[in-house]
């Protein structure tokens, strides 16, 4: 399949430059270095939970199927947050830092989900500690209630929703879109007017039935195709082992500028770092104020069990999908960084699982890739109707929304490949910015959380209590009374004899 550049490209090339400019110092300057050291500082406070708890976090997942009542279970807030998460991040966005910052990118990729998956346990902690009930009988939650609640300023957290609202139910889509127009002109040759209208007909019926429909549909679409493109990349690895430590040596050798055939086009130690941690973000949205507005809609006994599944999700999305990927394009012999072409990187992994095994496969890719963005269009959208409900009030439809994202799906789908993500990185960064901060003042609530859960969980191994819940009442381990009626001594009973007519049933 030939790389494919979209014909309108050419009309977005100049606010495409400009956009790279301010992500560049945007990141460069500020954000890249906050998240590093965020992460280092959770993983600090919590005692490296994303290593220590790894296998209690894949227990929670397991038995965290069965919604409590009328909310969401942990594991559809976990699906949610996987929707959005592997998407074209995995696909495109890898292949966009290779391009860029060389084999190189990758470990910068690596190295932000390690220390994010502390970020991602504190900041989804946080959105259940906050959150607020819907009238429909989910509840709501995210950055927007935290930094309104916990740090009491309606100011920043109505700043944050709007802003969050634009990302994913504009720029966002526009990627997902984008991608989808990308792999389908190059495997079918479907022109992207075609695949515009195509998004408008799919997307219109799920995004106006709300944020249950969309949960209902990506409990078993995300983790689908993300196990079948997972089998994609096992394949691929077991027919080229013996080529494997070559490319990992790639990597470590591009991390660092170390060698200058491994440089992407813009070269050296910086663009791996640069791109690596850009594209980390948009894959696995570690610290970025999204994945927390998934994690509040679940209904569970402790806060600290989302945080810990979402904290596995992080893993999931990078560390498992991005590896793949990666490895995918630097065994297949398609990628060269003397002819790289940033516009072409949106067809470059499905070029190289098709040169491994076969012209068929690009048909099988193509497939993938439009589920993983699709499914990532939808997920986007419930961040979007979160932050309306805290903007507009609870209980209202938010219509316009639900349009602005049918029309991004529509223009990302004729735009440019730069332009949509250059879009996508500047308007994620300032969002990043925001809710880092926020989680920075709030960590204290998350590592007390964190510390009760430890002593329940250190009393049922010890038989002395039968069940762990949580209560925030005159809690020792918090630093004030939490405010708010969800965490309760009469909410827990309610919580139990809602899973007790759940096993009934």
């Amino acid at each position: 399949m030939n790389p494919t550049v979209l014909p309108t490209a050419g009309f977005f090339d100049g606010p495409a430059k400009v956009l790279e400019n301010i992500s560049d110092h945007l990141y460069g300057d500020l954000l890249a270095w906050l998240l590093i050291a965020a992460g280092l500082y959770f993983t600090w406070r919590t005692r490296a939970l994303q290593l220590r708890l790894f296998g209690q976090m894949l227990r929670t997942i397991t038995s965290s199927r069965g919604a409590v009542g009328e909310g969401m279970s942990s594991f559809q807030a976990f699906t949610v947050g996987l929707a959005s998460r592997v998407g074209t991040g995995n696909i495109v966005g890898v292949a966009i830092a290779i391009t860029m910052g060389g084999p190189g990118a990758v470990f910068w990729m690596w190295l932000v989900a390690l220390v994010g998956m502390a970020t991602g346990f504190v900041e989804s902690t946080l959105a259940q500690l906050f959150k607020v009930a819907h009238p429909d009988g989910t509840f709501r939650g995210g950055p927007a209630y935290y930094i309104h609640k916990g740090l009491g300023s309606k100011t920043w957290a109505s700043i944050f929703a709007v802003v969050i609202t634009f990302v994913f139910g504009f720029a966002y889509e526009a990627t997902q879109a984008n991608a989808i127009s990308n792999v389908l002109k190059g495997t079918f040759n479907i022109e992207p007017w075609v695949t515009a209208i195509v998004l408008v007909l799919i997307t219109t019926p799920v995004v106006f039935k709300g944020i249950k429909r969309v949960a209902a549909i990506t409990e078993w679409l995300a983790p689908l195709m993300a196990l079948i493109y997972v089998i994609i990349a096992v394949v691929i690895l077991v027919l080229n082992a013996g080529a494997i430590p070559g490319a990992l040596l790639s990597v470590f050798e591009g991390a660092f500028g170390a060698n200058q055939a491994f440089w992407g086009l813009s070269g050296g130690f910086m663009a791996a770092a640069l791109n690596g941690i850009k594209r980390g973000l948009f894959s696995n949205e570690a610290g970025e104020g999204s994945v927390p507005n998934a994690a509040a809609t679940a209904t569970v006994h402790h806060p600290v069990q989302q945080g810990f599944i979402q904290s596995m999700g992080v893993f999931v999305d990078t560390i498992v999908v991005c590896t793949a990927t990666a490895l995918i394009i630097l065994l297949s012999g398609v990628y060269d960084p003397a002819t790289a072409d940033v516009d072409a990187a949106g067809t470059l992994t499905v070029n190289s699982v098709s040169n491994v095994l076969g012209p068929w496969a690009q048909y099988l890719m193509a497939v993938v890739v439009f589920v993983f963005a699709y499914s990532s269009l939808l997920g986007n959208y419930a961040y979007a109707e979160v932050n309306m409900d805290f903007l507009r009030g609870m209980g209202r439809r938010h219509y316009g929304v639900r349009a602005m994202i049918v029309v991004a799906a529509a223009l990302g789908a004729v735009a440019s490949l730069t332009f949509v993500w250059n879009l996508s990185d500047v308007v994620m960064g300032l969002m990043a910015i925001i809710n880092i901060i926020a989680v920075l003042s709030l960590g204290k609530w998350a590592f007390g959380a964190l510390r009760d859960w430890e002593q329940q969980q250190a009393e049922l191994q010890a038989g002395l209590r039968d069940k762990i819940y949580f209560v925030a009442t005159d809690n020792p381990f918090l630093p004030a009374e939490l405010p708010g009626d969800i965490w309760t001594e009469e909410s827990a009973v309610q919580r139990d004899l809602d899973a007790v007519e759940v096993s009934a049933e």
